[in-house]
């Protein structure tokens, strides 16, 4: 079965925009020849794209351009840097963009609209600088709540890598990478159920992040991703095949029978998994946080999922660390609400360890 085959559910590749520099290397090649009915197209940046980045006016098109369009470029600056909530560290993006559209999706705020993937094609250098990083790391000597043990290296900040390795084996390299390193885990949450992943035997050195939510918003927010019922069977399967499996509770988003919608939610989980992923799970908490520009780019084709997500008399200005100025849900009532979350997690599903919570 042929890549272009079997990634037609998410992606049907017709047009790639490619740097150079890409095109020269052995992935970029890679890349190209999984579609070879696409069309080429230079281009100088893959920051700087007119006709799917930075274009108000591709709203009307936003799902047309991730399916069909894919951007292959080289990732000029290799930087590992602390987190210290999901990570000990975020690992230089393989990719950046995404296939499929969450209606709160923070990365379209960041490269702008549409947004679809583009594949880095410099990997080799991608994984060396890693390779030198954990190297220099050593060993961990205190845990700490991303991991007891391994350092953690979150190795998808702007993209799912679970649908990115529908399209190259970027991400496969670098599980390889942490497969073979005692003292390190790579770390991802994803929306996609990527069961070729199954294939991978990565040997307790990667861990998955599956994002849940309740169905009823789900199919709202979470557009062209794969049911939430499915991530969850898909838990014990990932388990059993060596992957260390987490959950996100992300985004909580406050609708009027949200506690509810989360009971039942958990208690389908603890009926579904089974004992050895019980004995291994851990979850991070994470309430919605939206953005007003993001907001106004939604109401041109999405609108319903704004009368979820933009809830001015609950929510106040938020200045994020990398300076944006976004919205969450007022301090006193988001305190009540991870509380009483909390304390939903641990009727419901009391095997789950919460890692952190905000």
């Amino acid at each position: 079965m042929t890549s272009a085959v079997r990634t037609a559910p998410l992606v049907d590749i017709r047009r790639i925009y490619a740097e150079p520099a890409a095109l020269e290397l052995p992935r970029g090649r890679d890349v190209v020849d999984r579609w070879p009915g696409a069309e080429i197209v230079p281009v100088a940046s893959h920051w700087q794209i007119p006709e799917v980045h930075g274009d108000e006016a591709n709203v009307a098109r936003w799902v047309r351009i991730k399916t069909e369009a894919l951007v292959l470029g080289v990732k000029k600056s290799l930087t590992t840097r602390p987190n210290g909530r999901s990570a000990d560290f975020i690992a230089p993006s393989t990719a950046n963009g995404c296939a499929m559209a969450c209606a709160y999706c923070y990365v379209p705020r960041r490269k702008g609209y549409s947004n679809p993937v583009t594949v880095f094609a410099n990997i080799e250098q991608i994984t060396a600088h890693v390779a030198r990083h954990i190297h220099k790391q050593g060993a961990k000597t205190e845990p700490n709540q991303c991991d007891p043990e391994a350092w953690v290296y979150d190795i998808g900040e702007n993209s799912d890598c679970s649908a990115d390795a529908l399209l190259s084996e970027n991400v496969r390299e670098l599980c390889e990478l942490f497969r073979m390193s005692p003292t390190a885990k790579a770390s991802f949450a994803t929306k996609y159920v990527n069961r070729e992943l199954l294939e991978w035997d990565p040997m307790g050195r990667t861990r998955i992040r599956f994002s849940v939510m309740p169905d009823e918003t789900a199919k709202v927010t979470d557009i062209r991703t794969t049911p939430v019922a499915e991530r969850i069977a898909a838990v014990n399967d990932f388990v059993d095949a060596g992957f260390e499996v987490h959950l996100n509770f992300s985004p909580v988003i406050l609708t009027p029978t949200w506690q509810a919608d989360w009971g039942a939610l958990l208690e389908r989980i603890d009926d579904t998994l089974h004992e050895r992923a019980k004995a291994q799970l851990a979850a991070e908490v994470i309430l919605l946080t939206h953005n007003e520009r993001l907001h106004e780019v939604n109401l041109g084709w999405h609108p319903k999922a704004e009368q979820l997500l933009w809830r001015p008399e609950l929510q106040e200005q938020k200045l994020s660390e990398n300076g944006a100025v976004n919205v969450r849900y007022r301090r006193g009532l988001k305190a009540d609400a991870v509380a009483r979350f909390r304390a939903l997690v641990a009727e419901k599903l009391p095997s789950c360890r919460i890692r952190y919570a905000f």
